[in-house]
């Protein structure tokens, strides 16, 4: 058994959550990447004994479209899928149905799924910190329980999980990070913006059609230097205000 850790995180948030549970479910695995443009996402063949991690952001309740293209080119061939949603606390919505979807179309088992909570990947005062110690720990504790009920073949089947169909409606949000005077034009967020959206022959140009908002751009900027408008900002963190406060908890689904 190979076991397989398939994330997409433009900001990293995604990530940390994926790390915590797949180094408690398994002490090896290999990282694949769904944020890297030039990979050939076609060649990832899998076989029916593996594990396949995919952890995934919820982008308004749903699962970034970058994503989802991704994931529809890989061949699971039966391979177990253990989905993680990963939400800015507020609510993931109809994520683990295009999530499961998806991936039974792509030949992948879906067995088990756990939702969980990261630091909101643009409006950052929600869920600021996770996750933290104690989703550290909910999380290990999670894939121990998986493992152990994989090892001693009592998951249930087939997996229900939340979600309508069909899905809701996303647009996208309006808010497209730009570039400010001190950029460099170093061409760093050209090369690793998932979607493209970033000239790199002048990276101070973004094409807000392609854009996802996902907000790498910023997070990895040397100088800085990219940010979106403040009045949208804080108008976007008003009107979610109610519906993030609070601490939400992670679920494990099994």
């Amino acid at each position: 058994m190979s076991v397989y850790h398939i994330v997409f995180s433009p900001t990293g948030g995604t990530k940390k959550v994926s790390d915590c549970f797949t180094k408690s479910f398994s002490s090896e695995s290999v990282l694949i990447d769904l944020t890297e443009r030039g990979k050939d996402f076609s060649s990832c063949s899998f076989a029916e004994a593996d594990v396949c991690i995919v952890s995934v952001p919820s982008y308004g309740g749903r699962v970034p479209e970058t994503a989802v293209s991704r994931l529809r080119q890989m061949k699971g061939n039966n391979a177990s899928a253990i989905l993680i949603a990963v939400y800015g606390n507020r609510a993931y919505d109809d994520t683990f149905a295009e999530l499961k979807d998806v991936l039974t179309e792509s030949g992948f088992s879906c067995i088990a799924a756990v939702a969980a909570v990261a630091e909101h990947s643009i409006m950052r005062q929600y869920a600021a910190g996770r996750p933290d110690a104690q989703d550290e720990k909910e999380l290990a504790g999670f894939a121990e329980t998986i493992r152990a009920k994989m090892e001693s073949g009592s998951l249930s089947s087939p997996l229900t999980l939340p979600g309508n169909r069909p899905y809701r409606e996303y647009g996208g949000v309006p808010m497209k990070p730009a570039a400010g005077k001190a950029c460099s034009l170093c061409g760093i967020c050209a090369d690793k913006c998932p979607a493209g959206a970033i000239d790199r022959e002048n990276p101070a140009k973004t094409d807000p059609k392609l854009c996802i908002s996902c907000m790498r751009c910023i997070t990895i900027c040397p100088q800085k230097a990219r940010s979106v408008n403040k009045a949208l900002l804080a108008a976007a963190g008003m009107k979610l205000k109610k519906a993030c406060s609070g601490r939400k908890e992670n679920e494990l689904f099994l």
